[in-house]
């Protein structure tokens, strides 16, 4: 058995930002970080558009930014949440910059500050398109110089261990032994990010898939919200399944056109803000136009602006058109929605705390009111910092008590069960992904989200009986964990009545 002080699960911003604020305040303590990939590979390394922050006050304004997260969540955000994340903004971006990080500035020495759809000003801080990359770069070489931070890399969690809706740590396959592994600790914090390899097609890794959420869900915490799925609406458009590259918002803000096939841009059509519109929106307009056609993508127009304007902004966007042979200044660009953030999640108050003593999340996984029904651009890295900084304050209180409970925690072994067949849950997995995506994606129908659930449910009672019978692996736990989230997605789709936001389900299928 292992014990720590501080357990962390997950190494995107979320979690390496919160165990650098634990490590420097204190020094005698054990903070510990299990993460299932490389300790660089997050949801975060992807991030390419920045952090939404207000710094220009004489354009811009807290009530400006306050106003433009609200309109975007369609009327569920908590709004005392939302001003909460947003005035504690500067705060925290000060601390990256402290810590190293850097980003883009004009000639004058100001930061460059773009602009993304939803957004009434310029107020979005970035380095260049890599953004994540950069925040991920400086964080993770000041947590490798503190000697009280422990990184577990290609280790899998399996469950928390909880007793009187109490958490007292997590089991942990660590992938190179095969064995399993107890990790008691004081506290412990979910920030395993988002769900996007459950449908494919995403801008996500294919690290994420739901595993903090469907960890949380077995252990009781108020899961809310699943049904909230942003779909990013400009992925580059390519044939085949797997994680996409993300054609940045912040493309449009630059200036580019959506058009269909024809050329027409189509996005007039559909609101006044037409290519800035929020992503719902453009989402939903591009996949009515993609049915109303029969076409397999829209395009992005970039060929009217500035060549070299845009390779010093977008580098490695015009570097990966150019390597599939799109010259943007002659051709288009093949885009099409993909999945790309949950709304939804863990449920959390104001300092991070889920309905479990002992148990935190922070990040995509987690649930704040931030949001509501729809995302705005770039909140989410302004999100996971605000709140890793909550959870801090609150670990740091003089007078925090650890509540325990009594549960004596045995080490688990290796069984010598045979091991799983990986053919088959490679197959099953694909299946998962395609039924995600006909039954509950953009716009969803009640009926395809029963025939899913009853499918996912026949899904989840065979695994459940192949654990019993052979032995876990990584791959088993992913994919159990993703049958899981697809339950919680389709269950809670079924019970919202509303349409809102991002989230459009038609009562009957209109042909």
């Amino acid at each position: 058995m292992i014990h720590t002080n501080y357990l962390i699960i997950g190494s995107g911003v979320a979690g390496l930002t919160l165990a650098l604020r634990l490590a420097e305040k204190f020094p005698k303590k054990n903070i510990t970080i299990v993460t299932k990939s490389n300790a660089d590979e997050s949801n975060t390394k992807y991030a390419q558009g920045g952090i939404a922050i207000v710094i220009d006050t004489n354009e811009d304004s807290y009530q400006k930014h306050i106003s433009d997260t609200l309109i975007c969540g369609d009327g569920l955000c908590d709004e005392a949440v939302v001003k909460m994340v947003i005035t504690e903004g500067p705060k925290r971006l000060k601390e990256l910059i402290e810590w190293g990080a850097k980003f883009d500035k004009n000639p004058d020495g100001n930061l460059n500050l773009g602009k993304e759809g939803g957004h009434s000003e310029n107020r979005v801080v970035h380095h260049k398109d890599q953004t994540g990359y950069e925040i991920e770069r400086t964080i993770l070489k000041q947590v490798f110089q503190k000697q009280n931070i422990t990184v577990c890399d290609h280790h899998f969690a399996v469950d928390l261990i909880t007793e009187e809706n109490c958490c007292l740590g997590i089991t942990v396959l660590d992938e190179k032994t095969k064995l399993l592994q107890t990790y008691k600790s004081d506290f412990t914090t979910l920030a395993t990010g988002g769900i996007g390899h459950l449908y494919g097609h995403t801008t996500n890794p294919v690290i994420a898939t739901g595993d903090g959420i469907a960890m949380a869900y077995r252990a009781r915490a108020d899961i809310k919200e699943m049904e909230f799925i942003q779909f990013h609406p400009t992925a580059f458009y390519e044939a085949y399944s797997g994680s996409k590259f993300l054609i940045s918002e912040a493309v449009r803000g630059f200036g580019a056109y959506l058009r269909t096939k024809q050329g027409h841009r189509f996005m007039m059509d559909y609101d006044s803000r037409q290519e800035l519109a929020s992503r719902d929106i453009v989402s939903q307009s591009i996949d009515l136009e993609l049915k109303k056609s029969g076409d397999d993508c829209v395009y992005l127009d970039c060929t009217h602006l500035d060549l070299e304007a845009f390779k010093n902004h977008f580098p490695m966007i015009y570097k990966h058109c150019l390597t599939a042979g799109i010259d943007i200044e002659k051709k288009w660009i093949p885009v099409v929605p993909a999945q790309h953030y949950l709304c939804g999640g863990i449920g959390v108050d104001t300092n991070g705390k889920t309905s479990v003593h002992n148990l935190f999340a922070c990040g995509e996984c987690s649930q704040t009111g931030l949001h509501g029904a729809n995302r705005l651009a770039s909140n989410s890295l302004l999100e996971a910092l605000v709140y890793s900084g909550r959870i801090f304050e609150y670990l740091a209180h003089p007078d925090l008590e650890i509540k325990t409970a009594d549960y004596k925690i045995s080490e688990q072994k290796k069984t010598d069960k045979p091991e799983i067949d990986s053919e088959y849950l490679n197959e099953l997995k694909t299946k998962l992904q395609h039924l995600m995506r006909k039954n509950a994606g953009i716009v969803r129908y009640d009926s395809d989200l029963q025939n899913a659930k009853e499918q996912l449910l026949k899904w989840k009672n065979e695994m459940e009986q192949i654990e019993r019978m052979h032995q876990i692996s990584a791959t088993f736990y992913e994919l159990l964990n993703m049958i899981t989230i697809g339950i919680l997605i389709v269950s809670q789709s079924l019970e919202r009545q509303e349409n809102k936001g991002g989230f459009v389900k038609l009562k009957k299928l209109c042909v």
